[in-house]
């Protein structure tokens, strides 16, 4: 058995194979299908989450690739590969980019290394990191990154692993501050609101049941990780409501993407 196997708990759910499991991925143990069925039924709609989070980075990094010239991309908390994974979608458009994975979920890892292969042209390279350590994720990410040229920062659906609001709005601003101008970040992030009483439920069953707990911020907060960043349109929406490609139904992940 190797390091990265023997880490691997299949005794509790996990949000990265519960979120596989949602978006009909083979990834996962029977301890999450069940506790993803059951936060399923707490809130029903919580499945659509997961499929919204990932037609939105795929709609962002398009975005980046092909309008605003980006090359390279840093995706922290990169979760079980899938269809059109952030390398995909940046190297369809634009064969020589550059990613970076940062992941600690060792099953991440593990699928990472055999399946995210990149272009001849590009270079797709991984890191096992946690989110809080920026320095170390920095270092790495420079040896196949130009961190003197415009980078896309992608934590889609990882922040709200930082309970501490002041912790992870300086872990984000971090990062920034060591990217050159002309970055982006694009950051998704689960939301509480008085009109999402079965989310809160569904969090609250994760939180006592699953592993890492997850908080919950509202939408303003979330709003707060663009501080000092140029907004694109349409700002801070529900993920499934930022350009979308055909109208979707609002959900409880709310996403934008800001310029430095």
């Amino acid at each position: 058995m190797t390091d990265i196997e023997s880490r691997i708990d299949t005794s509790r759910p996990h949000t990265a194979r519960i979120w596989n499991y949602w978006t009909g991925g083979k990834d996962n143990y029977p301890v999450d299908r069940e506790a993803g069925d059951r936060i399923r039924e707490l809130h029903p709609g919580i499945g659509a989450y997961a499929k919204a989070d990932r037609l939105f980075l795929g709609r962002a990094v398009r975005h980046l690739a092909e309008h605003e010239g980006i090359r390279q991309f840093l995706d922290i908390g990169t979760g079980l590969p899938s269809a059109d994974n952030t390398h995909e979608v940046a190297q369809r458009v634009a064969p020589d980019a550059r990613v970076v994975y940062v992941d600690n979920d060792p099953l991440v890892l593990a699928h990472a290394r055999a399946l995210l292969v990149g272009t001849p042209e590009g270079r797709t390279d991984y890191l096992d990191a946690d989110l809080r350590d920026v320095d170390t994720i920095l270092a790495a990410a420079a040896k196949t990154l130009d961190l003197a040229q415009p980078v896309a920062l992608m934590l889609l659906g990882v922040v709200i692993f930082v309970e501490d609001d002041e912790e992870s709005y300086a872990i984000v601003r971090r990062l920034m501050d060591a990217l050159a101008p002309g970055s982006h970040l694009v950051l998704s992030h689960t939301v509480t609101h008085p009109d999402m009483a079965d989310v809160d439920a569904a969090v609250a069953f994760w939180n006592e049941h699953g592993t890492p707990r997850l908080t919950q911020r509202t939408p303003a907060a979330v709003a707060r990780y663009f501080d000092g960043l140029e907004l694109l349109e349409p700002g801070v929406v529900s993920c499934s409501a930022w350009r979308p490609d055909t109208a979707t139904p609002d959900v409880a992940m709310y996403a934008g993407v800001g310029r430095k």
